[in-house]
């Protein structure tokens, strides 16, 4: 099977909404790493409210948003208008991008894919390789296995990797994928991995006097000039 959800970003609000319109530390580095490189032709995959969309606007790419949520896609094409900025936009599934072949020169997709079960992974990085121009490059995050998520929740098993997230939020009923090294590498092995991290993140929630860890691997990956 292959199913894959986003968040019901309508009921995203306030200061958790805020949170979501800052730019991830990565991405100013993804801005310039892609400058020196003279990309110009940029997807972000899974935009919710715009933040990597703006910045990447704001400094002279062509930005394609896209997203399943068409609350996500206001808000992106709300902001982009009151900055005056001008980009195209996609509402659809990532299992089945809306682009040619060899569209894009760089996609960031930051805890967007993982938002589907393994057979759909497997669909979202075929449909990768078929975007991005041969050189192109993709930031992308995965949940791991290391993670709060995977080893400590009793969440509805759909898969040996996938779990249907149960809470009362913009989550709720929304698959997460979860990997490890050895899958990763099999995952990918069509593209060259040029940096994998696995990154540890905390997350303070005061109302419940808890902190939550999570963990989640940052790869950047490059399409090869030539296929193999």
């Amino acid at each position: 099977m292959s199913i894959s959800k986003g968040w019901y970003w309508n009921i995203v609000t306030g200061s958790h909404a805020k949170f979501w319109q800052t730019p991830s530390i990565e991405s100013f580095y993804l801005v310039s790493r892609w400058q020196g490189l003279a990309f110009k032709d940029f997807l972000d995959l899974g935009c919710r409210l715009g933040r990597h969309a703006i910045l990447f606007g704001q400094n002279n790419f062509n930005v394609s948003c896209f997203d399943i949520s068409q609350a996500a896609i206001t808000a992106t094409r709300e902001w982009a208008k009151s900055e005056n900025l001008h980009f195209s936009y996609q509402i659809g599934d990532m299992l089945h991008l809306p682009y040619a072949d060899k569209s894009f020169d760089a996609i960031l997709c930051r805890n967007v894919i993982s938002h589907t079960d393994t057979a759909g992974i497997r669909q979202v990085i075929s449909e990768l390789q078929r975007v991005l121009r041969p050189g192109g490059e993709c930031y992308l995050t995965l949940g791991s296995k290391d993670t709060w998520g995977w080893k400590e929740t009793n969440w509805e098993l759909i898969d040996e990797n996938t779990k249907l997230r149960r809470e009362n939020g913009p989550e709720d009923g929304v698959p997460h994928f979860y990997a490890d090294y050895r899958l990763i590498k099999e995952l990918f092995h069509k593209f060259e991995i040029l940096d994998l991290y696995q990154i540890e993140e905390f997350h303070e929630n005061p109302t419940e006097d808890k902190i939550y860890e999570s963990w989640h691997y940052h790869l950047l990956i490059r399409k090869p000039e030539k296929q193999a």
